[in-house]
């Protein structure tokens, strides 16, 4: 099928007139996940680097492309990915690693430069932030502009571009906004609300990157990329409470708002975590709007030319209302977030296991309840207690966490390393399987686990709902003793609704 983002576009091809081989990194991340059907559309031949290949295999488009496993941190993964490509899509950042994510990016950057010249790649196109010049940039504008000139000096050609803020459904820039402007009709601001910003709709950010594919391959440069209007961040969330069908907001600046509180303020209200948060604010204290559109010579502009603001946010409305988000912010993984496997070891063979086990017969197929289960969370909920469950998520949020306002990318079904609220989509194995690991701030690593199995004489299932926890350390065994009374309100009440839906509740 032949994109209509990338419409008029050319398709670059490699010497032995085949389209040109793409990698794409961050194939997990909000912009990595839609430009790699952007290219398949377009007819590129596309491969992904990915450190957990397993976390990808419910992609629609997964057996359309080669899968490089590996971390980009490893040489070796590295340089087998690049090998053979002729288009290198470095879409790698690490915002949300709690210490010095600056040192992290420049040395992801130097080895991925490195490795490009040594597998002769021909191109490698970055999507970085705008940056004005004359003004002291924040350390995310910093990092994102040092990664732009390490590429660029690696000796393989680079288009860099820099977006301000991108508008579309799931990207972390839009849900600030969303939750700010509906949360709060009322509300006082720091000062960079009057900032001046450059908002792009998500589609022509798409549409820069697949068009730099097939520029000129000498051209090493940077290119400021933004859509057709300027707006002050105050101004955008009165545009966009008018594109929503809201009143027009009060919004009151107050100078006294620090970037660390307003980055806590944020983290509050809406489902970015504090860490991102901050680093978002920080930016936002600098002007972000183009310094020219040279771009647009190179890759011309769609048939209609670029998406103005409030129809790229009708447009992302619209996706969230019918529940077709294709990739959101947090579907990239939390650096420092545990992954080491479920514990299956028996108790004798050393260390503590802790389980909560919820066993209920239920008179519905596996199909029936299996519904229900892959539809727990974000706005569903959890059944009872839904007070529990919210008190639990500010307290995450308290501690620097992600919260539960991450919510669901879909609203009735999952894939493995979708986020949900505070968990992680582990395993999925439909309908008898379900497995969430906890991405929440605690001593030690958590799981809950959902299994269905069907009665031999074809009548009803049984659903084994688990909590496994294992502990680190002596505050991680209090923790366990500390939350086990709440086990006792939130467990059993959903185990029942999975088992009985409707019908729990009237008994």
């Amino acid at each position: 099928m032949k994109s209509t983002v990338s419409q008029g576009l050319p398709l670059a091809k490699n010497k032995n007139g085949e389209p040109a081989l793409c990698l794409v990194t961050g194939a997990t991340g909000y912009v990595g996940g839609r430009l790699i059907v952007e290219l398949l559309n377009h007819g590129y031949r596309v491969r992904i680097l990915a450190r957990n290949p397993a976390r990808l295999k419910n992609h629609p488009w997964i057996n359309q492309v080669e899968v490089a496993g590996g971390d980009a941190h490893d040489e070796a993964a590295l340089s087998a990915a690049l090998k053979g490509v002729d288009v290198a899509y470095y879409l790698l950042h690490a915002l949300m690693s709690k210490d010095n994510f600056e040192a992290e990016e420049k040395q992801l950057a130097h080895s991925f430069g490195e490795a490009a010249l040594k597998q002769k790649v021909g191109r490698i196109v970055y999507l970085g932030g705008i940056i004005a010049p004359s003004e002291v940039m924040s350390p995310h504008l910093q990092s994102r502009a040092d990664t732009g000139e390490i590429l660029r000096a690696s000796g393989v050609p680079t288009i860099e571009l820099r977006a301000g803020v991108v508008i579309g459904s799931g990207s972390a820039s839009f849900e600030m906004l969303r939750y700010l402007t509906e949360r709060l009709p009322i509300m006082t601001v720091p000062k960079w609300v009057n900032v001046r910003i450059q908002p792009i709709a998500v589609r022509d950010v798409l549409r820069y990157l697949v068009g730099a594919a097939s520029v000129d391959a000498k051209i090493n440069d940077v290119f400021d990329i933004g859509g057709p209007e300027i707006f002050t961040y105050k101004e955008m969330m009165q545009q966009y409470a008018e594109a929503a069908g809201l009143r027009r907001r009060i919004i009151i600046p107050v100078p006294v708002l620090t970037p660390r509180l307003s980055s806590g303020w944020v983290g509050l209200v809406t489902p970015v975590p504090y860490t991102l948060a901050k680093r978002l604010v920080a930016s936002l204290k600098n002007e972000v709007v183009a310094a020219d559109d040279r771009i647009r010579k190179l890759i011309p502009d769609p048939t209609g030319g670029l998406t103005p603001f409030k129809k790229a946010v009708q447009l992302a409305l619209t996706k969230i209302k019918d529940a077709r988000v294709e990739t959101r912010w947090s579907d990239a993984s939390v650096p420092g977030t545990p992954s080491e496997p479920l514990p299956t070891d028996p108790s004798w063979a050393g260390g503590t296991l802790y389980t909560d086990v919820r066993v209920v017969e239920s008179p519905d197929s596996a199909k029936t309840v299996w519904k229900r289960v892959e539809s727990i969370g974000g706005a569903n909920g959890y059944s009872t207690a839904t007070w529990a469950w919210e008190l639990r998520g500010l307290m995450d949020k308290l501690f620097g966490g992600v919260g539960l306002r991450r919510g669901r990318r879909d609203p009735t079904t999952l894939q493995v390393g979708d986020a949900l609220d505070f968990w992680r989509v582990e395993e999925r194995e439909e309908p008898k399987l379900l497995r969430l690991r906890a991405e929440m701030k605690m001593p030690g690593l958590a799981w809950l686990e959902f299994s269905i199995e069907p009665h031999k004489n074809g009548k009803g299932c049984t659903l084994t709902q688990r909590a496994i926890y294992a502990p680190k350390g002596l505050l991680g065994h209090a923790y366990w003793w500390s939350v086990w009374p709440m086990h006792g309100l939130v467990f059993p009440s959903m185990a029942k609704n999975a088992a009985f839906g409707t019908r729990n509740k009237t008994k």
